[in-house]
């Protein structure tokens, strides 16, 4: 069966198509706002053992499958590179090129953090300056028609936003991020736990025991990481650290996307959206979750693995 084609606005999975994958590459596959830029960086600690970058995370590990670049330029910077690679995608498991010798790492949130983050994230963007690099990577053949199967995340207020993506009806193979898209991927994800170069970490984890989490991933990319190394690379990953080298952090900086830079990492905390949750919100929230996906995938993307 042919793998299935997601695009949307921001990602094309054809993109990976007639990418050459090599032995010990961590391909980094999360629903957006879920924790990508963060593993993204543990990866990038784990990797080079120490906290400094030579060029920003965004090039160090490139989104393979964000249309804002030409393709020919990303393969370009990742053919370039010899150390261990970390390639970044939104596309779900099932979408990607399977191969025993790669490793898939997927991180999960709650969806309802998710959604609030992807609220604040879609005010930073600077709309003008993506579709002129949308524009300059790929044109504008199709665009109409992906705008149609997928419009902009509409409302003026958080709550607004939020609902806007809870109840967005876009199938998951068109949309760039909606509660459909996010539990799709971490069902999908969650199907193929068992094999042994697929692993699972959630947000609620890494925020509850972060070097614990760092040690595991090491562990499973058999990385070997000194003793005494391990509380300053955990100090490198936190929230805090991050946002304070925004600039060095955020994806695709270079292109200068986001009207604020520091905004990317809005807050990085849980439960946003009790301010407006009482329980006809809940019960709302909980019927949507349900015509979506099993019980058993919405208690794991709720809370994770502890």
């Amino acid at each position: 069966m042919a793998a299935p084609v997601y695009r949307s606005l921001v990602q094309d999975s054809t993109r990976w198509q007639g990418f050459a994958l090599r032995p010990g590459d961590i391909v980094i596959t999360t629903p957006p706002k879920c924790g990508t830029t963060w593993m993204q960086r543990i990866c990038s600690l784990l990797v080079f053992k120490e906290t400094t970058l030579e060029r920003p995370l965004a090039r160090t590990s490139p989104w393979l499958d964000m249309v804002s670049k030409r393709i020919e330029d990303v393969v370009a910077e990742l053919e370039s590179q010899t150390h261990r690679r970390f390639i970044k995608t939104h596309t779900p498991l099932a979408g990607l090129p399977m191969d025993d010798r790669v490793r898939y790492v997927c991180v999960g949130r709650d969806p309802r953090d998710a959604g609030v983050s992807w609220g604040h994230h879609a005010k930073n963007l600077d709309p003008e300056v993506f579709f002129k690099a949308r524009e300059e990577s790929v044109g504008t053949d199709g665009l109409a028609e992906i705008l149609a199967l997928d419009p902009p995340l509409a409302g003026e207020t958080v709550e607004e936003r939020f609902w806007a993506w809870v109840d967005n009806p876009s199938a998951p193979i068109h949309t760039t991020s909606s509660l459909a898209y996010t539990l799709h991927h971490l069902e999908d994800v969650l199907r193929a736990r068992d094999l042994p170069n697929v692993e699972l970490f959630h947000y609620a984890d890494l925020e509850a025991d972060l070097e614990g989490e760092m040690r595991r991933l090491a562990a499973w990319l058999e990385i070997e990481i000194p003793a005494g190394a391990w509380p300053v690379l955990a100090g490198a990953a936190t929230f805090e650290t991050m946002k304070q080298r925004a600039d060095e952090m955020v994806p695709n900086a270079d292109q200068k996307l986001w009207k604020d830079n520091r905004k990317f990492f809005h807050s990085g905390t849980a439960g946003g959206w009790r301010a407006f949750f009482d329980d006809a919100a809940q019960a709302r929230y909980a019927a949507r979750v349900h015509e979506l996906t099993s019980p058993e995938v919405a208690a794991w993307a709720e809370r994770g693995g502890r």
